[in-house]
């Protein structure tokens, strides 16, 4: 990790601390001029690993900094906070200090995290630079936009640390077969209107759904995720569409299906909506139905996984849901069999742990051929992974 001279540099103690977290072996090397806003020790605390600074290690040892060995020693490079300076410097090769030394010997992927004032990250050089930098194969991770020390506002901050880090797992979790594939999936509730504060919905808190569109996102695929109401932040990378009925739930996924080569059907959809919706609240003393009890009529909702089957192309891939009290696994492959999925992940909620609102899921998941694939009670990002990697068998 190399750290440059910006106001940002405190954010590399954040980045260490996350990168640490996340299982990585980090050894940092900083500018002369980073010394001035961060001290090397505290990143040689949090990251367990001397900082390394100058092309000598001092006194009149002769001994140096092996750039090329760290350049050769790294999985990943990245470059956070990367100044207007330094990135002049490694975009036409200046290898005046150890970091831009570095970066010049390194084999591995090198990610850049600009940070500076607004103008500057606009000026024309700057952007000529970073240019040059991707055209070399390196990646850019895009200064935000926000108050700069300046007092300005616009873009030029650096990224956050776990912005960063997420791009970072990104990197390291890319599957080749799902490259550039685009993958729609559904999840949590629906809600169906009774009058303006009264609705019919589910338990579903569309945690698993959410888990699944980051492990497509994170292996490279470009997703889109269709929500119900859900109390969860969006996924980095996902492009999420909120919706609250299933017949808004139908439109938005109907929208995105033709062009989809993985879809992904996890959203808990209600199968009855009300026939008549009160414009006013229902008040006890109004009853409506004129007795002690108020009769609300409903109909069916889209069934939206059998009208998505229907239109299934030569080529895509279908993932339904079932969740089943009884008779489980002939419900489940009766799904999969009318809806035309491709796999059906069946939970049953006789299974402690797993269903609506746990963390943790217990699944099986069916394939057209019939073949079971049995896991065990697991986290819910543990379970979107297992469902990716039979997805993946597909393309293999």
């Amino acid at each position: 990790m190399g750290v440059s001279g910006s106001i940002s540099a405190y954010k590399a103690a954040l980045l260490v601390r996350l990168l640490i977290k996340e299982g990585a072996e980090v050894k940092v090397v900083m500018t002369e001029s980073a010394k001035d806003f961060i001290t090397p020790l505290t990143l040689a605390t949090l990251s367990k690993n001397p900082v390394l600074s100058s092309f000598t290690k001092g006194g009149d040892s002769g001994e140096w900094n092996n750039h090329v060995e760290l350049g050769l020693w790294a999985d990943v490079m990245i470059i956070a906070p990367a100044s207007a300076n330094t990135l002049a410097k490694c975009a036409n090769g200046i290898a005046d200090n150890l970091l831009i030394a570095t970066y010049l010997s390194a084999k591995c992927s090198v990610f850049f995290a600009p940070a500076m004032d607004l103008d500057m990250y606009k000026h024309p050089s700057t952007i000529e630079n970073l240019r040059k930098l991707t055209s070399y194969g390196n990646q850019i991770i895009n200064a935000e936009f926000g108050e700069l020390a300046s007092g300005l506002v616009g873009e030029g901050r650096l990224a956050e640390p776990d912005h960063i880090v997420h791009e970072l797992t990104r990197h390291f979790s890319k599957i080749p077969v799902f490259q550039g594939k685009r993958v729609l999936i559904t999840a949590g509730p629906t809600q169906e209107p009774i009058d303006p504060v009264r609705f019919i919905s589910n338990h579903s808190s569309g945690k698993m759904g959410f888990a699944i569109a980051e492990a497509f996102e994170m292996a490279g695929a470009e997703v889109t995720l269709v929500s119900g109401p859900v109390s969860i932040a969006s996924p980095k990378g996902v492009k999420v569409e909120k919706v609250q009925s299933a017949k808004q739930m139908f439109e938005a996924t109907a929208n995105y299906f033709a062009e989809s080569d993985i879809v992904v059907l996890s959203a808990a959809v209600a199968d009855f909506t009300p026939i008549h919706v009160f414009d006013k609240k229902i008040k006890k003393k109004e009853d409506v139905s004129g007795g002690v009890t108020l009769n609300i009529e409903l109909t069916k909702t889209t069934d939206i996984a059998a009208t998505l089957g229907q239109q299934k192309k030569t080529g895509q891939i279908i993932v339904g849901f079932a969740l089943e009290t009884d008779n489980e696994f002939e419900n489940a492959k009766g799904k999969l069999e009318r809806k035309n999925f491709d796999f059906v992940v069946l939970n049953s909620l006789q299974d402690n742990g797993a269903g609506f609102r746990y963390d943790t899921n217990k699944i099986k998941i069916i394939d057209r051929e019939g073949t079971i694939y049995d896991f065990d009670l697991k986290t819910k990002k543990e379970v979107a992974q297992d469902i990716l990697a039979t997805v993946k068998h597909k393309f293999q």
